[in-house]
């Protein structure tokens, strides 16, 4: 089994910047990908970044490159996910999931293992 736990969600405002933590424990395998995903208020939900442990790989969705970066904390076996210059439609709830994801890492049901969520709001 694996537990993820994610932390770091808030109110923040246009602009503003935030840093989700995913931090993962039990039976993670060195070849799991974590990845992050969000739900907005009336939307599904959607990719939004993975990263690979066996090779370092990192993946993120286009519509989202330049303002969200995702890495790694091997010392704290956490996987973050650093938001700048958010807007308000960045508003959701953020999921960190992990699995044995060999290929299509933006569909979530290549994921076996998810945490609560996260909640992010940004004002205008």
């Amino acid at each position: 089994q694996v537990q993820l736990v994610e932390s770091g969600g808030g109110l923040v405002q246009a602009g503003g910047s935030l840093r989700l933590s995913c931090a993962a424990s039990g039976r993670i395998i060195s070849s799991y990908t974590i990845g992050w995903f969000r739900q907005g208020p009336e939307s599904e939900r959607e990719f939004v970044a993975a990263f690979t442990w066996r090779d370092d790989t990192v993946y993120g969705a286009d519509s989202l490159k330049g303002r969200f970066t995702i890495s790694r904390d091997n010392a704290k076996n956490m996987v973050n996910l650093q938001m700048n210059g958010l807007k308000p439609e960045d508003t959701g709830d953020y999921y960190c999931a992990a699995g044995a994801v060999l290929d299509a890492v933006q569909s979530e049901r290549r994921y076996q293992y998810w945490g609560q969520g996260t909640q992010v709001t940004v004002s205008s």
